[in-house]
């Protein structure tokens, strides 16, 4: 292994985005016998990452840990007992690196995952172990791939980890914003021959979400009561069938208003932060609906996905500001502004 050293960021503690430290000349350990070493050339950023550096992850983070858990590059070197992949492969890492390839348990939600307590992707090189690694589709650049370990992934759980429930042509979806998990949920509903229903808080933004197939746009800001709007976009008032919530309890309240009697809201955020009047689990109860917490998706759920992603041509939506392996904190920064549109990246090398 020619690589000895390396260049990565670190989170050095819990006061920000100045809690963000880089790193030269770090040594890179010897390879494992089941490991791959990655170059990594992009990676993309989720709130997560954010919340990270400010103590806020509800599942706690590792001092000193290399940030950020999606990412693509290309395998560079491998163990002598490594089978899946060879020099020159194109992956992507698994978050839930801590927890290959069983769901986690109770007790070890959160935990064993890339960006958080296991060494993540902002760096030029890391070593993973080949059953956390998973192949880039061919239709799909670097920049594009980094999208989506856990954007895309959680969107694809949201539609489709309850198999009883799992969305179906001709069914509605409600989509919060122009994030990412938000608009790979549109892109995948679509694919899906489902109708959409967005929101969003300005004219720009809508006109992207028609673009990608939105087939109803709400602006939050000029709405306050988006759920009851939404609601009276389905057939006969009737409510929609999946709601991906990324608001949380500030927009909880909103997503009951649209939702069907047994549809599935799907939380997966608390963007929009903690008010002191939050719905309680009566709501579910009054509104015969199903709630569920959604974090990323299992290894079967993403070869599915990318397979799904290959067939549809399914393209993801990259912000399109450039931020270089440098400027870590200026992009940490433009996505706590919710100045962008889709995923923000950064390009780590090459």
């Amino acid at each position: 292994m020619a690589t000895k050293t390396t260049m990565q960021w670190t989170v050095a503690g819990k006061e920000g985005f100045e809690s963000l430290r880089l790193g030269e000349g770090v040594e890179v350990p010897p390879l494992d016998d089941t490991e791959c070493l990655v170059n990594f050339h992009y990676g993309s950023l989720n709130y997560r990452d954010l919340i990270i550096t400010k103590g806020k992850y509800l599942f706690g983070n590792k001092i000193g840990v290399v940030p950020v858990s999606d990412g693509a590059g290309t395998v560079k070197a491998v163990g002598k007992k490594v089978t899946r992949f060879r020099p020159g492969d194109r992956v992507m890492p698994y978050i839930k690196q801590g927890h290959l390839p069983a769901s986690p348990t109770v007790s070890a939600l959160g935990k064993g995952s890339t960006g958080s307590d296991i060494d993540g992707v902002m760096r030029q090189f890391g070593a993973f172990n080949e059953g956390g690694l998973i192949a880039i589709p061919p239709s799909l650049t670097f920049k594009q791939a980094c999208t989506l370990p856990v954007a895309a992934l959680t969107a694809w759980n949201c539609l489709y980890g309850l198999e009883s429930r799992a969305l179906k042509a001709g069914e509605t979806v409600l989509t919060q914003g122009t994030g990412g998990v938000s608009l790979f949920g549109l892109q995948f509903a679509k694919a899906a021959g489902a109708r959409v229903i967005s929101t969003t808080s300005t004219k720009s933004k809508a006109e992207i979400l028609r673009k990608l197939g939105a087939d109803h746009v709400i602006n939050y800001k000029d709405d306050p009561n988006w759920g009851k709007t939404a609601r009276s976009f389905t057939p006969d008032d009737v409510g929609v069938h999946h709601i991906i919530e990324i608001g949380g309890p500030n927009t909880l309240g909103q997503s009951f208003k649209a939702i069907k009697v047994e549809g599935v809201i799907s939380i997966v955020g608390f963007m929009g932060g903690f008010p002191k009047n939050q719905p309680s689990f009566v709501e579910c109860l009054s509104h015969v609906c199903t709630v569920r917490g959604v974090l990323a998706g299992s290894q079967k759920q993403f070869e599915t996905m990318l397979a799904t992603i290959e067939s549809e041509k399914i393209q993801p939506v990259v912000d399109e500001k450039h931020f270089a392996f440098e400027d870590l904190k200026d992009a940490y920064q433009y996505m706590w502004e919710q100045k962008h549109l889709g995923k923000v990246v950064v390009q780590i090398d090459g």
